[in-house]
C-alpha cells in the first residue's frame, strides 16, 4: 500500500513579473510585505509572521506562475511523493531554491505546478516587531486558489493521494462540484478549486490581523491613488465567513487580504454544501462581483518552459449577481 505523504501546509508561491520595482513598490511599499532576500531579479518576501519567505517575485519576460509549494513533514515525505509521482507517470525533478535546498517540483495530473519541501532556513519573525510594520500589516500566507476545468476530478485526487481534507463545496442541482475548498493545517483552506478555463491561479491569499487592516490598505491605496487595484471588497464570503479584498497587482496576478474564518481541526468536521445558485456563498454582504474576478487568473508555467495549455471547461455560466 502506498504511503500518503504527511503535508502540512501551503509554503510559497513563485510569482513571474515583469517590472521588478513596479511589484516592489506594490508589495512592499504599499502592502508592507518584508523583503529578505533580494538580486537584481528577485524578491524574497515575507509578512509579519512567517519565518521563511512566503511569495518569490521573479524578472521574467512574461508574468505568470512558476509554481505553488507545500511543506511536507520530512524526508520521507518526499520520497513518498516521488514514488507517487513516479506510479501515475507524473513528470518531476529535484530542484533549489533560496534556503529551501531540496525542492520536488512535478506537475500535478491537472497542469498544476506543485513543489513540495521539508527543509527552510527559518528566521526571527516579525510579528511583536511592532516598530518594523509597514501598510496594513499583511501577516502571514494564508492559501491558493486555482481555476480548473475538472474540479471534481482534481478534489478527489488531492483528498485521497494527499489526504487533503474537505471543508466546503459549491454543487449544482446534478450533483456536480463547482468549487472546493480543502485543507491540511486546520484552518478553512489551503487550496481552493474553483470552477473555470484553466488551469490558471485565481489568487494568492494571505492572513490579516482583523477587518480593520483591510479597510487601513483601501485607505494605504486611495492615499497612493492606486485604488484601480482595488478588484473587490471589501466585503464578508459565505464561503469561509471571512472578510475580504481581492487587489490586482502590477502584473494582473490577484492577491487576497483575508480574515475571521474558522476552525476545521476536529476530526467528524462536516463539509459545507453551498448551492451554486445561493448568492450569499461568494459574497454574504458587499458590493456585485465584477466579471473580471470570475474569468481572469494568471498562466502557469508548464513542466518543460513554457504555458500549460488552457482547456474550457464543460461547466459553463457566471452567477446572477455580476458588474
Amino acid at each position: 500500500m502506498a504511503t500518503i505523504p504527511n503535508i502540512i501546509r501551503v509554503g510559497h508561491g513563485v510569482f513571474y513579473v515583469t517590472d521588478l520595482e513596479a511589484s516592489r513598490r506594490f508589495y512592499v511599499d504599499l502592502l508592507g510585505l518584508n523583503v529578505l532576500h533580494e538580486s537584481a531579479s528577485a524578491l524574497y518576501l515575507r509578512g509579519n509572521e512567517d519565518r521563511e519567505w512566503t511569495l518569490k517575485l521573479e524578472l521574467a519576460p512574461e508574468a505568470g506562475i512558476k509554481h505553488l509549494a507545500y511543506r511536507v513533514a520530512g524526508e520521507g515525505d518526499l520520497e513518498a511523493l516521488v514514488a507517487l509521482a513516479e506510479a501515475e507517470g507524473l513528470p518531476w525533478r529535484w530542484e533549489s531554491e533560496q534556503d529551501r535546498p531540496k525542492l520536488l517540483r512535478l506537475q500535478d495530473p491537472f497542469g498544476t505546478p506543485v513543489a513540495f519541501y521539508a527543509e527552510s532556513v527559518k528566521y526571527p519573525w516579525l510579528l511583536q516587531r511592532y516598530d518594523l510594520h509597514r501598510g496594513p500589516g499583511l501577516q502571514r500566507i494564508d492559501h491558493v486558489n486555482v481555476i480548473s476545468p475538472w474540479v471534481q476530478d482534481t478534489l478527489r485526487w488531492y483528498t485521497q493521494r494527499l489526504a487533503f481534507r474537505l471543508t466546503e463545496y459549491t454543487e449544482d442541482d446534478e450533483g456536480r462540484i463547482w468549487a472546493a475548498w480543502v485543507h491540511r493545517r486546520g484552518g478553512v483552506h489551503d487550496l481552493a478549486l474553483t470552477n473555470g478555463t484553466g488551469p490558471r491561479l485565481h489568487h494568492f491569499a494571505y492572513w490579516m490581523p482583523d477587518s480593520a487592516s483591510i479597510l487601513r490598505a483601501c485607505d494605504i491605496l486611495a492615499g497612493a491613488m492606486q485604488t484601480d487595484a482595488i478588484e473587490r471588497g471589501p466585503g464578508r464570503h459565505g464561503i469561509s465567513n471571512a472578510f475580504f479584498l481581492y487587489l490586482r497587482d502590477p502584473d494582473g496576478h490577484r492577491i487576497e487580504l483575508y480574515t475571521s474564518d474558522y476552525l476545521t481541526v476536529d476530526p467528524d468536521f462536516e463539509p459545507i454544501r453551498w448551492h451554486l445558485n445561493d448568492p450569499r456563498r461568494q459574497t454574504l454582504w458587499g458590493a456585485r462581483t465584477p466579471k473580471s474576478w470570475f474569468l481572469e487568473g494568471s498562466r502557469l508555467e508548464a513542466f518543460g518552459g513554457g504555458w500549460v495549455e488552457l482547456q474550457d471547461s464543460e461547466l459553463q455560466g457566471l452567477p446572477q449577481h455580476v458588474i
